[in-house]
């Protein structure tokens, strides 16, 4: 639902006076406002207050970690309700409790009811059985549009492995506002395109002083757009936290930094992913390993926490890590002169480990999806990857019933066999 003139539903507790255009003959330079008026900085906060007050009168409880989410439960069916400004999403496994709240919600506000979730953000929502298909498809085509992108050749990677960007102080100076342009629009598309994070991140890298050679990398991250305008995330059934570590040692040229990159998954579904370079020079790379692992158990406390406003209590999580020092290291409870040179900041993995929070397991190198965050990889290897994480094209199973039945079946089996007991 969306709310109509959202912020003229809001209270202001401050004294606030507005003064009169000069041609309206009103008694009285000034007058004092009762409610929020567009234009006040208050204005946000007030319609908050308003709608969060009147969503705990009805029995919500407001998230302990998102506060724009509420959450009930009548006659055990949960219900959720999660709110950006004026638009709201809402749910409920009893659907007739669904069009309570909408008629509640309606005699409150000035609501339109718009139904099914299919639009919201410029994200395009796809519910069928079996799991739900989120993309950026009109978002993407618009922006081969909007760069005069749309008849490039298509390409099928991101990015060359062979390709290496450094601040190439000599190359030719481009338009430093296009260059930034095109790269808030890409991290925007990120959101939904986790296959394009690692380039896209490495190229907002040389914003200050884009060259051509960075112009050159960004039109080739359009021309892979070009290529699968269509893939977005499947999110199939499944409630099974994991986290996935990963880092590449030094591998930024310019000053030689490491790049942390990290995923994590519910089940089958791709949830959270990360793609950062380093605040220090790791002097090996089971230091960069441990910084990224540490990095990774911060977003799997969040997770743990968000999980209990939903009502599910997580045990321990896995944490995968393709490096044996690094986990190592998060096992060992006893400070060894040789990592005394890590900053303490990044040793509270290792406490977390011993509580119980995390379980730091190992995996085998060509078995880490992380590593689409961190590296540049070749065709066969990217594809494989971007797969595993459940980004795929909807293009491909949309047209029948059962072929996304079949491929549902198929995206259920667990990601490593020696690890089917997590699943």
């Amino acid at each position: 639902m969306d709310v109509k003139s959202a912020f003229l539903n809001g209270f202001i507790n401050e004294l606030v006076y507005v003064d009169h255009r000069p041609d309206l003959k009103i008694r009285g330079s000034l007058t004092m406002l009762h409610k929020a008026l567009y234009g006040l900085k208050q204005d946000p906060r007030a319609w908050y207050e308003r709608l969060r007050d009147f969503l705990i009168m009805q029995g919500f409880k407001i998230g302990k970690v998102d506060m724009t989410l509420f959450t009930k439960e009548v006659n055990g069916d949960p219900f959720i309700c999660q709110i950006y400004v004026d638009d709201i999403i809402f749910g409920c496994t009893n659907e007739k409790l669904s069009h309570e709240f909408g008629d509640m919600m309606s005699r409150e506000f000035e609501m339109s009811m718009i139904g099914e979730l299919n639009f919201f953000l410029g994200f395009q929502i796809k519910q069928v059985k079996g799991g739900i298909f989120i993309h950026q498809g009109k978002y993407c085509r618009d922006l081969l549009k909007k760069f005069k992108m749309g008849d490039c050749k298509p390409i099928s990677t991101p990015m060359s492995t062979n390709e290496h960007l450094d601040a190439n102080v000599d190359g030719k100076p481009i338009d430093q506002s296009t260059y930034r342009s095109m790269i808030g629009s890409l991290l925007y598309l990120t959101a939904s395109r986790p296959d394009i994070m690692f380039s896209v991140c490495l190229c907002a890298r040389f914003q200050a002083a884009p060259k051509e050679s960075h112009l050159t990398a960004v039109k080739r991250i359009l021309r892979s757009l070009k290529h699968t305008p269509s893939i977005g995330l499947w999110y199939p059934e499944g409630a099974k936290t994991l986290g996935i570590s990963d880092s590449n040692f030094a591998g930024y040229r310019v000053d030689r930094k490491s790049t942390s990159g990290g995923c994590h998954l519910l089940g089958r579904s791709l949830v959270s992913w990360s793609s950062k370079k380093q605040n220090c020079v790791a002097l090996s790379t089971a230091e960069a390993e441990y910084i990224a692992a540490g990095a990774c158990c911060a977003q799997i406390l969040y997770m743990k926490q968000s999980h209990l406003d939903f009502g599910v209590v997580c045990g321990s999580v896995p944490l995968l890590c393709d490096n044996k020092s690094a986990a190592k290291i998060a096992k060992n409870h006893i400070q060894h002169s040789r990592t005394k040179h890590i900053d303490i900041l990044h040793h509270f993995l290792r406490d977390h480990e011993a509580k119980g929070d995390i379980t730091i397991t190992g995996v085998r190198s060509e078995e880490q999806l992380a590593d689409i965050f961190t590296k540049l990889l070749g065709e066969e290897t990217f594809c494989r990857l971007r797969s595993e994480l459940n980004v795929l094209d909807w293009s491909n199973f949309m047209p029948s019933g059962k072929a996304i039945q079949r491929k549902t079946q198929f995206l259920q089996r667990p990601y490593y066999p020696h690890l089917k007991r997590l699943h």
